[in-house]
């Protein structure tokens, strides 16, 4: 598949009407919304709730910066794929490359910088030790 890369987790996205502006095509700020469910389930597939990180961890993950690149659109009732892979793990920060799909048509792809955050003083943490283990990162 386009973009694809061994170790990228893919997320299936049926797009629904509610996706779509008045001419059937993704709302291009969709699109964010598609690859930010695509990092949680990634995190949730490897045991990790954003809720419990929050609780156990008093860290949150918030979108420092981001990069899209819309390549062709995608339609109402379109089956795609969202694929969330990193490309660099700092201590407070994840940098990830993700792609969306259409079969083997690369639809959009985009370069997110996450930032580890203390939930209570919203200044940078280390992202925590289990977290960077299971990321292969220490």
């Amino acid at each position: 598949m386009v973009g694809l890369m061994d170790n990228d987790f893919q997320w299936p996205v049926r797009v629904y009407y509610e996706d779509t502006d008045a001419g059937g095509v993704v709302f291009y700020a969709n699109y964010l919304k598609f690859y930010e469910r695509a990092r949680t389930e990634m995190l949730r597939d490897m045991g990790f709730e954003q809720d419990q990180l929050i609780k156990q961890d008093a860290v949150i993950f918030v979108v420092r910066s981001v990069q899209v690149d819309y390549l062709k659109p995608a339609k109402f009732n379109d089956l795609i794929s969202v694929t969330a892979g990193l490309s660099l793990v700092k201590s407070a920060s994840l940098n990830f490359e993700q792609t969306i799909t259409r079969g083997d048509d690369l639809l959009s792809k985009a370069k997110i910088r996450i930032a580890c955050l203390d939930a209570n003083s919203m200044r940078p943490k280390h992202i925590p030790e289990q977290l960077k283990r299971a990321l292969n990162y220490e």
